[in-house]
């Protein structure tokens, strides 16, 4: 989504044929909620693929998706892109099954949605993409290297995994507190 927004191209490193099961952070979290809520014996000792079957898209149908929400954007594929290994889809009967309060409300369309308003709300640019900013990897090395995270990803001045306030910068155009 962010390439796409911020450079109208949506690059498949594969040949787009992947399987991959999409939910949004929100249905994650109602989902724990729901198991939180659940009577004990229910959910002990229990493992739930969480989200729906009908959210298990193939890599070439997410870029399709945001080709359908981003004006202007197109699909590349990378030259010689295989298969990727990594191909999964889920069934999340038992879910339904024995948490049936619990119902996902989102759509890999409707959070495309959502991504693309916030990047307009947020002016994101390709230079904030080219920075790193939002690349988790990129920001756990630059916060090691500076001595705020330990080796155990814990902030060294703290020794707990929260960070103290200060460090946790803002979303461009928006005011987390």
């Amino acid at each position: 989504m962010a390439g796409a927004y911020t450079t109208g191209r949506i690059y498949i490193k594969s040949d787009g044929t992947p399987w991959r099961p999409i939910i949004h952070i929100r249905d994650i979290t109602a989902a724990m909620i729901s198991a939180l809520e659940a009577d004990r014996e229910v959910i002990h000792n229990q493992v739930f693929n969480v989200g729906r079957a009908e959210e298990n898209y193939r890599i070439s149908e997410l870029a399709q998706i945001v080709v359908e929400t981003v004006p202007g954007s197109h699909v590349e594929y990378a030259p010689g892109g295989g298969p990727d290994k990594r191909c999964y889809r889920i069934n999340c009967d038992k879910i339904y099954r024995l948490l049936p309060g619990f119902r996902p409300q989102w759509t890999a369309r409707k959070g495309a949605q959502e991504l693309y308003d916030a990047y307009r709300a947020a002016r994101l640019s390709v230079n904030d993409i080219e920075s790193g900013r939002y690349t988790r990897i990129v920001q756990i090395r630059k916060l090691m290297k500076s001595g705020d995270l330990d080796s155990s990803l814990h902030w060294a001045d703290s020794g707990n995994a929260f960070p103290p306030k200060a460090a946790v910068p803002a979303f461009p155009g928006r005011n987390i507190s």
